[in-house]
């Protein structure tokens, strides 16, 4: 029972799916408006974050021998939830008025939080297969859920036929760890090659299938997070889907994927870190410098916001890359990707959120349909203006603290090169994300031309307004004041590299 415990947030959002579903079957009905099952939603989404809270200061744990409850699950469910709450909140009139079925909808939105709570406690290979797969199918249903429309199907079918692909690369990666080692356990694979390496610090034995285990596991971890060259299904699949989703699969899915990746190299992979760690520093420049490169030759912003998590899923790399345990200066890359996955979550769910509420008023998602935002809706502007400058990596925004942490970390651990490709793609993306700047503060609104709502008076649902209000709230309190998220990402660090298990 103390296990089942340990798993509030999980059972917390196991009930509240269930009770969503059985409710749907009770009192199917055509004209429901799905306030209802949304409120619930919240509600138990609310309900498992602050479980997660109360859970700060309980000591690390295993539960059932698969699921490490520490400080790092812990900080991950954390900005999970914090992700999923936003975007129910400012999503759910935009779901409930689009699609009939939102019963289906929100038991699926519930179900694919679950499956990211699990991914980021799991431990265990089987477990960390069965939660991505998990999170993947949920989400291809998700994708294609509005069936009367052809970019949400076409969405889905990318979404899915890429995802198969890479998950059974992944399971072949898997079941290679799992025959040189005789385990599924993460400890024990470490424990496994850290034995196997000889005097010299070389691979012996079956070590030498840590090699094309790594990169053939990498595949399918890789597609979760949109790392290049796994990302082709990002910018279709998020133009496509309903947006309420595209914020999830941006944020809180790309943050279940890193925890995943960070917990099977730092903790399974950490014998041989001197082998993946090239093979990670080249997947980073590649991720940032293609996201960035075709973010640039984007006229529709849904779309370049795809491109751009893209090149943010490359920084948030470098700080694994730069992973040192020993670290004297703070700075010991994982509490980089910590913060930068934080820090991420607020910022780029406003600005999805800012990008639907011109979706909703217009019609539309392309540039001109920005024109001259300032003069209908100034407070929307101005805080679409702090999300992109904290993209950019201005001070005084969270963007600024996560990228000082991972090219800190960088430079600390002498990848110079690593550094200056991380630089020179900022300074490329700060031109396509002030471009949209542009189009709001000095292009005339009479230049709007293709939308059906022309330059209409933006109306923004209240629960959009709070959404948005929290994530600019958020993203300038973690740049001006960022001890306290240091000192959380500090603890999630320094547990698991302590192993304490």
């Amino acid at each position: 029972m103390y296990d089942f415990g340990l798993l509030a947030p999980e059972m917390i959002l196991l009930v509240g799916a269930l009770t969503v579903f059985c409710l749907d079957v009770a009192f199917k009905s055509e004209s429901k408006s799905g306030l209802s099952y949304m409120a619930i939603s919240v509600l138990t989404l609310s309900a498992a974050l602050l479980a997660v809270i109360l859970q700060m200061d309980v000591p690390p744990q295993v539960a059932f021998g698969m699921m490490d409850v520490d400080a790092f699950a812990r900080f991950i469910k954390l900005t999970i939830f914090s992700g999923m709450v936003l975007t129910a909140i400012a999503g759910g009139r935009y779901m409930n008025r689009r699609s009939k079925n939102q019963g289906e909808f929100w038991t699926f939105y519930l179900m694919v939080s679950l499956a990211m709570s699990v991914a980021a406690s799991a431990n265990n290979l089987v477990l960390i297969y069965i939660s991505i797969e998990f999170l993947s199918i949920t989400s291809y249903m998700l994708a294609g859920f509005l069936r009367e429309e052809k970019g949400s199907n076409e969405a889905g079918l990318k979404y899915f036929l890429y995802g198969s692909i890479a998950s059974a690369v992944m399971l072949y990666g898997i079941s290679l760890l799992y025959g040189a080692t005789g385990s599924l356990y993460l400890r024990d694979i470490a424990t496994f090659f850290a034995a196997s390496m000889n005097t010299a610090g070389e691979m012996s034995g079956l070590g030498f299938v840590a090699i094309p285990a790594t990169i053939l596991t990498l595949v399918g971890l890789g597609f979760k997070a949109s790392l290049a060259p796994f990302y082709q299904w990002a910018p279709d699949t998020y133009e496509g889907s309903p947006t309420p989703v595209a914020i999830y699969l941006s944020t809180a899915s790309k943050a279940a994927a890193f925890a995943v990746i960070v917990r099977v190299f730092v903790v399974g992979l950490a014998p041989f870190e001197v082998n993946w760690v090239p093979v990670l520093a080249g997947f980073s420049i590649i991720t940032m410098t293609m996201g960035n490169l075709a973010a640039l030759r984007q006229t529709n912003v849904k779309r370049m916001l795809a491109y751009s998590s893209v090149a943010q899923a490359g920084y948030v790399l470098m700080g694994l890359v730069a992973v040192a345990a020993d670290s004297q200066s703070g700075m010991n890359g994982l509490n980089g990707v910590l913060i930068y996955l934080f820090a991420y979550i607020f910022t780029n769910v406003g600005a999805f959120l800012v990008v639907m509420a011109l979706e909703e008023t217009v019609g539309s998602t392309d540039i001109n349909a920005f024109n001259g935002l300032v003069r209908r809706a100034p407070w929307l502007a101005a805080m679409f203006v702090i999300f992109l400058l904290s993209l950019t990596g201005i001070p005084l925004t969270g963007g600024f603290l996560g990228k000082f942490y991972v090219f800190g970390a960088a430079i600390q651990h002498q990848y110079f090169w690593l550094a200056a490709a991380g630089m020179i793609n900022a300074g490329i993306a700060a031109f396509y994300y002030l471009n949209v700047v542009r189009a709001m503060f000095f292009d005339s609104e009479e230049e709007i031309s293709g939308v059906t709502g022309g330059a209409a008076v933006l109306d923004v649902p209240v629960g959009t307004q709070v959404s948005l209000l929290i994530c600019t709230l958020a993203t300038l309190w973690i740049g001006i004041y960022p001890i306290t998220v240091i000192n959380w990402v500090n603890d999630a660090s320094n547990q698991l590299f302590r192993l304490p298990f």
